[in-house]
């Protein structure tokens, strides 16, 4: 172990759509959880491990925290998004600049009784014209709960990354790295498989089926010179069948294409990706079909 290591969890906590798919992302510098411009995109806690010579931050990227709790599949993000921070040493809790929904009131409520370090960070600030307006909008936030400090970024800027990486290296228990210093996920190979299909099809279908489709991969076989995956993309309804398949099987060959891309940029290695539809009645409001998918008991 060197001298002044530091190891340990942080839990990236905010509404749906703020953010912070991409900024765990950015962090790692590898692209291990999926973002679309919907909410709602992630669905499980997904990890994401940073290491240099002193710090290794293995980040946990929750779903957003929502008000509105109409299916099964709803309330499972929530709790699986508020899970994690009990196994957290520290929590980025992320909001946008400028802006505080209900829904962000909600993601701070859920820190009330958490003894536990929470940085405040600030996203899009580059979106902001007039960074005179930032000022109140920052002091406002700070006035809304003990944070041990206040990170407005750009999560786009590298050198924005760079501060929020020696920030949390203070605020992690100073210990022996937890994982290998190659490792930069825990999620398998064939989760995240399922998760790039299911982004690939969420950006082309963001309009028709936002939430009415999942991805099960039902086999992923490693041979010498290639992967070949089989993958089912579970939809709510027959009609939601031929939207996804598209006219002449256009939109799934597509999205297939562009996710077997992706897979090989990842795995260093050809893949053979093939992808069916499927439909499974009411999926997303029915616990034995989300714990059949793998998303009960999923909490960290």
């Amino acid at each position: 172990m060197n001298q002044n290591q530091h190891s340990g969890y942080v839990s990236i906590i905010g509404r749906p759509n703020v953010g912070k798919s991409t900024l765990m992302n950015r962090l790692i510098g590898q692209k291990v959880s999926i973002t679309s411009s919907k909410p709602q995109t992630t669905r499980h806690a997904i990890t994401g491990i940073y290491t240099d010579h002193y710090c290794q931050a293995i980040f946990i990227d929750t779903p957003g925290l929502h008000v509105a709790e109409h299916s099964a599949l709803n309330r499972h993000l929530n709790k699986t998004a508020t899970s994690s921070l009990e196994m957290a040493d520290v929590i980025l809790f992320m909001v946008e600049a400028l802006k505080f929904t209900d829904d962000d009131a909600l993601a701070l409520k859920r820190l009330k009784y958490i003894d536990k370090p929470v940085i405040l960070v600030v996203n899009k600030i580059d979106h902001v014209k007039d960074k005179e307006t930032l000022f109140p909008f920052l002091s406002e936030m700070m006035s809304k709960y003990q944070f041990a400090e206040c990170i407005p970024i750009s999560a786009l800027d590298e050198k924005q990354m760079k501060l929020v990486i020696k920030s949390l290296t203070h605020y992690l228990p100073e210990q022996p790295f937890l994982f290998s210093e190659d490792e930069i996920t825990t999620a398998s190979s064939a989760f995240l498989a399922s998760e790039v299909l299911r982004e690939k099809l969420t950006r082309r279908l963001n309009q028709e089926i936002p939430y009415a489709l999942t991805v099960e991969v039902e086999s992923f076989e490693v041979e010498p010179e290639i992967i070949r995956i089989n993958a089912i993309v579970w939809v709510e309804r027959e009609s939601q069948k031929g939207i996804v398949i598209g006219k002449s099987g256009v939109t799934l060959k597509e999205a297939s294409t562009q996710a077997r891309q992706d897979l090989e940029k990842l795995f260093e290695k050809k893949v053979f990706l093939k992808a069916f539809v499927k439909v499974r009645q009411g999926w997303s409001d029915d616990e034995r079909s989300l714990n059949a998918l793998g998303y009960m008991g999923t909490e960290l």
